[in-house]
């Protein structure tokens, strides 16, 4: 065996999402920032496109990004459907993680990859960046939804037409005790076939 699979196994099955409402005001270093990052990057990627492009607000730029998420919500949502507490939590999540990155994805320019396949790559790569800040102790965040995933959130990032932002990866330093996890026995989720 060329690793320890023990310490593989116990990192994968430690990861945990913890949301910013639930960070220390601690920071997280540049070096701790950089090494997740640098682990995302070996991710499988088809066609050897590495599709993935992180934008990091840390410090002030948190909070325009707060401005920007915040804004992007009234903007696109009807008054009927308008909810304070989504409003709340697009502002709110920046101002209460020190790292927050925006997930880019590049689209091929030859589009030899389908779109689907790119976006799994980065999909692999948040994986890499959760297992990462497990071991660093980290707590880890993926949000999505209309107003990060949208246009106007691709045009704030400065990404082309044709390319997509998957999500904001929130990453901190739980201010309380490591969440416990759960998932179901193996046997209720596998089937094998033999013949």
């Amino acid at each position: 065996m060329r690793y320890s699979l023990s310490e593989i196994s116990a990192i994968i099955r430690d990861r945990r999402t913890v949301q910013p409402k639930d960070f220390s005001p601690r920071q997280v270093a540049r070096e701790v920032i950089d090494q997740v990052l640098g682990n995302a990057i070996w991710a499988p990627t088809h066609g050897m496109t590495q599709p993935w492009r992180f934008t990091v607000y840390t410090g002030a730029a948190r909070e325009r990004l707060s401005r920007f998420l915040g804004e992007e919500y009234k903007r696109t949502t009807v008054p009927e459907r308008f909810l304070q507490r989504k409003y709340d939590n697009h502002v709110q999540r920046p101002l209460q993680s020190t790292v927050v990155v925006a997930l880019g994805m590049a689209r091929d320019p030859q589009g030899k990859i389908p779109l689907h396949e790119e976006q799994y790559a980065v999909a692999c790569a948040v994986q890499n960046m959760h297992l990462t800040c497990a071991a660093y102790g980290l707590g880890a965040f993926w949000s999505t939804g209309a107003v990060i995933t949208g246009e106007a959130m691709v045009r704030f990032l400065g990404m082309g037409a044709e390319d997509r932002c998957l999500g904001l990866f929130y990453m901190g330093y739980p201010a309380g005790e490591w969440p416990k996890g759960y998932r179901r026995p193996l046997p209720d989720v596998v089937q094998y076939v033999e013949e």
